[in-house]
This record gives structure tokens, sequence and C-alpha cells, in this order.
């Protein structure tokens, strides 16, 4: 009989373990210079992990290359029920087949959606901090960037200021409004409260929410996702939901996801800029992949999500003990910590720094004491 040892390496579950991803066309271990970085910097600012991937993608992507024919491919029935059985098991929504639009990833889907449904100089109204293509999507189409910042309140979680946002879009005539949701970087992870609140201002204003839902899978004990769309008909009826397994099983660089847009109309308008981009089918390794993570990748999914929950434990005691002077925003969600201590993520994310900690403890724990030592050095 194998040993558990065995048995995790066999299944790609020894999180432990340092894979060494130099010279490989990493992006963030092998071009850091080129985006300004020190050559030797800890590989903690890209939002991928450094963990092998499900043992069963690995089997069906191997299974895609013993055919040896990468011609062009389309998603059948079997890929559309490992889809919604995933949504409907992780999160109660049931989705239909007609709702389903597939892109190379939920960025290209944000820039499609304020194509679609805003026209240039319309205003699209984000919360700050937030993830950076977010403006970028927005400015880079010629329309508007609004703020309804996130505020941090005395329980050192960050809210919504939901009068603040309905000011906004009433005084900037905001068509579109993208939705972080849980929120990178802060790791909130919305309650349906907030999530219902949110809503019903923007059906009273007709905005259309464009839900970026990517990080649906990473939540922590004690908390749980709400899919806005599912909430309500009314709010289905003005929502593009954007999932992907991208995040989930590590597997970004096969760029696909699943965009679910139940009313016919969004769906075509959509639709349209997908295909004015040139857009059609998304890749065959993309689509083997997809279906086995939702099909087989549940054990991996568990263990990994555990492995992530526990980092964060080590950095939450390491920063209490060892730099009492940087404090953690407590992530209810996400494997991207919020340390108080950054411009990226706007005026709203300075004297802060988002850090990856999908990765080995051992990794980690490196990462953080060389944070100390830049700390004493100050």
């Amino acid at each position: 009989m194998d040993s558990r040892d065995d048995i995790m390496k066999e299944n790609n579950l020894d999180f432990d373990h340092i894979n060494d991803r130099y010279n490989t066309w990493s992006l963030k271990y092998d071009f850091s210079e080129k985006y300004g970085k020190p050559d030797n910097i800890m590989p903690l600012w890209v939002a991928d992990m450094d963990f092998k991937t499900s043992s069963y993608i690995i089997s069906a992507m191997e299974n895609v290359c013993r055919h040896a024919i990468f011609g062009y491919s389309e998603a059948d029935d079997s890929y559309f029920n490992a889809v919604s059985g995933w949504m409907q098991k992780n999160h109660g929504w049931h989705v239909k087949k007609e709702w389903l639009v597939k892109t190379p990833g939920v960025v290209f889907a944000l820039a499609a959606a304020v194509r679609a449904f805003t026209n240039e100089g319309d205003s699209v109204i984000i919360n700050q901090p937030v993830y950076y293509p977010f403006s970028e999507v927005i400015t880079n189409n010629g329309r508007v960037v609004v703020d309804s910042s996130l505020v941090l309140g005395e329980d050192g979680k960050y809210h919504i200021d939901f009068c603040n946002f309905e000011k906004k879009i009433v005084e900037n005539n905001v068509k579109m409004y993208i939705l972080c949701s849980p929120h990178n970087p802060v790791g909130r992870v919305w309650t349906k409260e907030e999530l219902t609140a949110l809503g019903n201002i923007c059906v009273k204003h007709n905005v259309i929410v464009c839900s970026d839902e990517i990080h649906e899978d990473f939540v922590f004990t004690g908390f749980k996702h709400t899919v806005f769309a599912g909430i309500s008909e009314e709010f289905r009826n003005i929502t593009i939901t954007c999932t992907s397994p991208a995040k989930t099983f590590n597997i970004a660089g096969l760029q696909v996801s699943n965009i679910f847009i139940a009313n016919p109309k969004l769906k075509d308008a959509f639709v349209r800029q997908v295909t004015a981009a040139g857009y059609s089918q998304i890749n065959i390794m993309g689509l083997a992949a997809c279906k086995a993570a939702y099909e087989k990748g549940t054990e991996w999914y568990m263990a990994m999500l555990s492995y992530i929950e526990k980092n964060v434990s080590v950095a939450r005691d390491f920063l209490e003990n060892e730099i009492k002077d940087i404090r953690l925003i407590e992530p209810e969600g996400t494997y991207l910590l919020w340390l108080d201590e950054g411009v990226m993520f706007g005026e709203e994310g300075k004297g802060f720094e988002r850090i990856n900690i999908a990765c080995p403890e051992t990794v980690l724990l490196t990462a953080l004491e060389k944070l100390k030592k830049a700390v004493k050095k100050r």
C-alpha cells in the first residue's frame, strides 16, 4: 500500500515542496527586471500560485498531447456540465447553458463588457483600492473612472460607503459598475446584505454590473461567497458574472474563463464585442484543464485551500510577534494579504502592500524575514 506521502506526491498535494520556476517563462520569476523590480526579489508580487496543479488536470492535458492534433476546438455538453456542476455544488448557483460565453480571461471579459455597455466618455464606477486592471480597461477604452472608495473601519475591515456609492453614480451618470467579489486586494468576502444593498442601488439607477468573481473559491472558515447574480432575478438581469478555474487551480496560463449572462440582450451585446476583438474558441488545453478541474479537482482544491488558510495563520503570527509596525488587514478570502505598509492599487493603496501567500511556508517565512529586516532599517 502506498504511504500517505506517496499519495500526496502522486496527486500533487505536497504544498511544502519548492518548485523551481526559473527559466520557465514565468512572469514573476523570469521577468521581474523587465517590470522594474530587482532580479532577486521575493516572488510574491504576481497572483499565481507556486503549487503544481491537480494531477487530474495534468493527465487530461497529457491525453490531448498524446492525440497530437491541436486544431480548432469547441466545448460540448460535458464541459458545461462540469462547469455548472461546480457552480451548483460549491456556490449553490444554478446556471443555464444559454448564459455561457467562454473567454480567454476575466480581464478580457471586463474590457469587452466596458465596450459593450458604455460609450466613450461614459463613467464606470469601481471601489478602490482594487485590482489595478479595472482602471486600465476603463481608461484604455476611453471611459472615465469613478471611484467610490472603500472605507477602513475601526473593526479593521474595509466597508462600502453606500451613500457615497449612490451619490457618485447620480453625480457622474454612471453606466456600469465593476464589482470585485471577493475583493482583491483587501480580502473582503461581501455578505449577502452588502451585495443586496449594492444591487438595489444599481437597479434603481439602471447601472449594469460586471461582477468579477474569480476568487469565489477562496473563502475562509466562517465566511461564504454569495454569487451576486444569484440573489434575485432583478440582479441576474443586469449582471455579467465572470468566473474562471484559473486562480483556483493555478492554470492562469491556459487562459480559460466562463462568463454567465442571463439577459439575452446583454449577452448579445457582449458577444458582439468578443467577436469584434477577433476571438472565437478557447484553446483545447484550456478546455481539457477546466473540465478536469471541475470534475475531479475537489480533493486538490480542498487541500490547497487548507494550506492557504494555514499560511494566513503563519503570516499573522509572524507579524504580531516579529514586525509589530506592520498591521495585517484580516482576510476573509483570496490568497492575497493586504499589509498596511504600494500605489499600484490607486491612491487608496498608498501605505499598503499586497503579498501573495500561495507558496510553500518556507518561502513565505523567508519573505517575512526580509520584510522584518527592511522595517528595522527604516
